[in-house]
């Protein structure tokens, strides 16, 4: 391998952030120690390749869209709907350009290329992940709500009402008619399926 890594090492680092930056939406509806960016985009990231699947579209390209749909916020932190009526938004083609510099340049243009489609809205794969993002919103307000954060319900109504897909529609229906340890509950056998 001839490429300079130099660049990829740092962003790495930089990922790594995200860990760490909690989702902000959620101090609104009272949540103390809100799940992190991190958290979130790795059940997108599952959840994209699911309703990808079922839509049938491509789930690994989904996925990968959804991995990468926030990681302009080790830049910018998440700034949540309230923010975003006072400070103007970043550019997510300008910041990814920005992480992306002095990467070997197909994996700049291959990082460069997801985050372009998924700002678009336009191919399967980004109206899958769009959804995919909506929906861990809804099952992580859900998750919240069943721990004592009422206020989460407004979440998880406004997370419900921007989904496109059929797929993803269906399944929030399904997410609200089960508890969140209903798994836990077929998995050791207390119900059945």
């Amino acid at each position: 391998m001839a490429d300079d890594l130099s660049a990829v090492g740092r962003f790495l680092f930089e990922a790594g952030t995200l860990k760490h930056s909690r989702r902000t939406g959620w101090w609104m509806a009272g949540v103390r120690d809100p799940e992190s960016v991190a958290e979130h985009s790795w059940r997108t990231a599952l959840l994209a390749s699911v309703i990808a699947e079922l839509e049938g579209a491509d789930p690994a390209r989904a996925a990968l869209m959804a991995v990468w749909h926030d990681s302009q916020e080790t830049r910018t932190g998440d700034v949540n709907h309230l923010g975003k009526k006072y400070a103007p938004a970043a550019d997510p083609h300008a910041v990814t350009a920005d992480q992306t510099e002095g990467m070997p340049p197909g994996l700049a243009a291959l990082v460069r290329g997801l985050v372009g489609e998924y700002e678009a809205k336009e191919s399967p794969e980004a109206v899958c992940a769009r959804d995919a993002d909506k929906l861990e919103c809804l099952i992580q307000g859900v998750e919240y709500r069943e721990q004592g954060y009422a206020h989460a319900q407004r979440w998880i109504d406004n997370s419900r009402d921007r989904l496109v897909t059929p797929t993803a529609r269906s399944l929030a229906d399904e997410v609200l008619r089960q508890g969140s340890l209903d798994w836990l509950r077929v998995a050791i056998g207390e119900e059945k399926a």
